[in-house]
């Protein structure tokens, strides 16, 4: 409801004379009237509004499709393991179609029918989702997930002087029906992150929430802090898509773009990133998984993990070319004498057509797996946050994007030098600056591969009962066939 009201305003916007500024024909843009408060109060009312929706919404409904599948039912739970690749598929091909159709309106037929059409999209979602919800799989709440971690970092905190006993059964933790009773399942004691065990050693004081947790409620924030550093190598990647629609577009305006008569707008070759991954997504699962599944027996074709790594590596590969294409752009201004005048390369703008190929061909197996890891490590009751983890990555990969472009800037034209980054391409050092990016990826992805060695997979509910229940029939088997006196 929140990304409709922020689309409704978005459409009064560009479409209601009291609120827009008066059109403007004259070349310098400093001489039209500016926009009034309530212009701007509405036109960024509505932005802000759109960013709030969709914080909210992207997380959660990607969690909600995929608790749909029932772990428990083996073909369900096969479907799972393809749902984020289709939902990913979803998501790009309505991009396509607004990079496409939705832009075309906007420039040839007007904003409001632009932007009206999205809005009209929007509220038939909302209804489809209502008339949907009476068939959804419900999840009980479980109360603030914050909270529970808060508590156990609180509790582990306040005990930080109590050993912690080498037996892990004399921890705090409740019965096995206390928790079916609840509809959840308890978590077994790990090894790992030992400080936090404190905070369900039982002691004689009181015992709040706040100073005593379940062993469950200690592993659920564990495996929530035991992603982090995976979350922290998807921040370069992020930073590598913003590239897309600023830097790589901006090379393509000083290209040919001429294709018979017609003129290439340089930010459409963004359709080829949806392009590539569209077709990745749809080789991947139903080529390649059956494929690796020969091999590796592995349900998934391979890890998560593995098909994250694979993403990073084609991530390095890209700016790396990148950096060699732009490295023989200048060269060609350079031979063709528009380096200080900033003029045209003349060199077909489809030059930079495997660096936009290649982006889609590694999101299609880093951006999909980052989504899929990080709900599925999660603790049943933190999936949502767990695939925030995934979309916070995107966000901040834009900022640190801004950050590295400036400080790259700035240091670069210390002690009289012009600089990697400048207005005139032409005279930058973009094949530097793409050079650095492969550089920041190859150890990043050392550092992946650092992190990615201890990490442990959490072990799913329906495995464990799987195990389980094999065992006991084992155990039932070896006692008829050797019955004890």
């Amino acid at each position: 409801m929140i990304n409709e009201m922020g689309m409704s305003l978005l459409t009064l916007a560009v479409s209601l004379p009291s609120l827009k500024p008066p059109q403007c024909f004259v070349k310098d843009v400093t001489k039209c009237a500016k926009a009034s408060t309530l212009q701007l109060a509405v036109f960024y009312g509505a932005l802000y509004t759109l960013a709030v929706g969709t914080g909210g919404t992207k997380p959660n409904i990607s969690t909600i499709g995929a608790d749909q599948f029932d772990d428990f039912h083996p073909k369900e739970k096969l479907h799972k393991l393809s749902f984020f690749n289709w939902w990913m598929f979803s998501i790009f091909f309505g991009t396509l179609f607004a990079n496409s159709v939705l832009v075309y309106i906007q420039d040839n037929v007007g904003w409001t029918l632009g932007y009206a059409l999205p809005t009209l999209g929007l509220l038939v979602s909302i209804m489809i989702f209502v008339a949907g919800t009476p068939f959804y799989r419900h999840k009980v709440p479980a109360g603030s997930t914050f909270t529970r971690m808060a508590r156990v970092v609180v509790a582990a905190l306040r005990k930080s002087k109590v050993p912690v006993p080498s037996d892990s059964k004399e921890l705090y933790e409740l019965d096995k029906e206390e928790y079916a009773k609840k509809g959840s399942y308890r978590i077994d004691h790990t090894p790992t992150l030992k400080f936090l065990d404190k905070a369900c050693v039982k002691t004689d004081s009181n015992t709040s929430p706040w100073t005593l947790c379940t062993v469950t409620q200690v592993e659920e924030t564990k495996q929530m802090i035991r992603m982090i550093p995976i979350l922290v190598a998807t921040f370069v990647p992020s930073t590598m898509m913003a590239q897309i629609n600023t830097l790589f577009v901006k090379q393509g305006t000083t290209l040919d773009r001429h294709l018979g008569s017609f003129k290439i707008p340089p930010a459409s070759l963004a359709a080829f990133v949806t392009v590539s991954l569209l077709v990745c997504i749809v080789l991947y699962d139903r080529f390649f998984v059956k494929i690796m599944q020969r091999f590796t027996k592995n349900p998934r074709g391979i890890t998560l993990l593995q098909r994250m790594g694979i993403g990073l590596v084609i991530h390095t590969l890209i700016m790396i070319i990148a950096s060699g294409t732009e490295s023989y752009r200048l060269k060609v201004a350079r031979e063709h004498g528009v380096v200080e005048s900033g003029g045209q390369v003349p060199l077909s703008i489809f030059i930079l057509l495997p660096q936009f190929i290649l982006m889609g061909t590694a999101d299609a197996f880093l951006e999909v797996a980052k989504i899929e890891f990080f709900y599925d490590q999660s603790p049943e009751h933190m999936k949502s946050i767990g695939t925030s983890y995934s979309t916070t990555t995107l966000g901040l990969g834009n900022f640190i994007s801004s950050f590295l472009l400036s400080t790259v800037s700035n240091v670069t034209k210390k002690n009289g030098h012009k600089g990697w980054i400048l207005n005139n391409l032409n005279e930058s050092h973009l094949d530097y600056y793409y050079a650095f990016f492969a550089i920041l990826n190859f150890l990043n992805l050392i550092f992946f591969a650092y992190v990615t060695r201890f990490y442990v997979y959490r072990v799913e509910v329906s495995d464990s009962i799987d195990k389980l229940a094999k065992e006991l029939k084992e155990k039932t088997v070896s006692n008829v066939v050797n019955p004890k006196d």
